[in-house]
């Protein structure tokens, strides 16, 4: 499965547990450890790690490894390393603070567009 679909799937797992403010950057040509950073938020520490692992389950599904998984314990910052895909879900505080999008906006870093918008 190519990054671009295995993108539509993951944006899919993250839409049916209603995750909010959905990003998608195209990071391909910036890092080699990933393809695509997709960024979510959840409206509390359970609705994070649910989020997250319905993420894994639809990736495994799809027949797509889950190569880690960081922060679900605590559920305020979890982070799905899928591969060609990293998933950040963040409740609002926690990702107003660390702003990844500013990080990874590659409008502003090179003048490059990018396909930030909505995942899918």
């Amino acid at each position: 499965m190519q990054s671009s679909e295995f993108k539509q799937v993951v944006a899919e797992a993250l839409d049916e547990l209603k995750a909010v403010d959905i990003v998608a950057l195209n990071v391909a040509g910036f890092t080699s450890i990933t393809d695509y950073m997709v960024i979510a938020s959840g409206t509390s520490d359970r609705h994070v790690r649910s989020i997250a692992d319905n993420v894994m389950d639809k990736a495994r599904e799809a027949g797509q490894t889950v190569l880690g998984l960081e922060g679900h314990e605590f559920g305020e910052w979890v982070l799905v390393d899928l591969g060609d895909i990293v998933v950040h879900i963040m409740q609002p505080r926690t990702r107003d603070y660390y702003k990844l999008e500013n990080l990874w906006n590659m409008d502003t870093r090179s003048g490059q567009p990018t396909d930030a918008g909505q995942a899918g």
